[in-house]
């Protein structure tokens, strides 16, 4: 018998590589508001926070105000996010072997449809819980939760794929199986004891 009725996964850093996408535009954010001594692999270490969580980290005054010029910048981006090798195979897979999918991400609405909807990635989704869908977020589990309810399943029929440590407190905090894509090449040593995906394909093998 299946464990899991539904496959629950991130967006940024585990269906699409948005990396440079997301970062060079905080770089051109950071430098326009006078912090020029920040490079490109200095502000790598930002890429698993949320967005606004970057900003208060760094002592932004005026953080609505940058993070929305800092949005428009990354959805002008010309090389835009792309789809990990894998990424589609695994999806289809999935769906043809009956599970339900679902997408729980940091994105705005308007971030998903540029960057998921427009790539065909959730016409797979029967679910999806954004920014804008709950008062708090990753890494809280309020957003894993509601998903769930929205599924009609209980946090024991699900499990959640992402790629960051915001991702694997929330799933820890739900009492969600959380397995951990790698496929983005990189590691945070603060999540431990779990199940480490390096190809999205990989997950078929756990979910049967």
């Amino acid at each position: 018998m299946r464990k899991y009725k539904a496959i629950i996964y991130d967006v940024d850093g585990t269906l699409l590589d948005t990396l440079k996408m997301n970062m060079i535009p905080l770089l051109k954010i950071l430098h326009e508001e006078g912090f020029t001594d920040f490079t490109y692999e200095s502000v790598l270490k930002y890429a698993s926070y949320p967005g606004r969580k970057v900003l208060d980290e760094l002592g932004i005054k005026n953080s609505e105000e940058v993070y929305s010029r800092w949005v428009k910048y990354v959805n002008a981006y010309e090389e835009g996010a792309s789809i990990y090798p894998g990424i589609i195979d695994c999806l289809k897979r999935v769906e043809e072997l009956g599970f339900i999918q679902a997408v729980v991400s940091a994105k705005t609405t308007n971030q998903y449809r540029i960057d998921v909807v427009s790539k065909g990635l959730d016409s797979f989704m029967q679910c999806r819980v954004l920014a804008d869908d709950t008062e708090k977020h990753k890494s809280d589990p309020e957003p894993l939760l509601k998903c769930c309810e929205m599924l009609h399943c209980d946090v024991s029929e699900v499990c959640y794929v992402g790629d960051t440590y915001s991702d694997y407190c929330a799933s820890l905090a739900a009492k969600i199986d959380f397995f951990y894509a790698k496929w983005n090449g990189f590691h945070d040593e603060r999540i431990i004891d779990v199940v480490e995906l390096n190809h999205p394909l990989e997950l078929i093998e756990l979910i049967l």
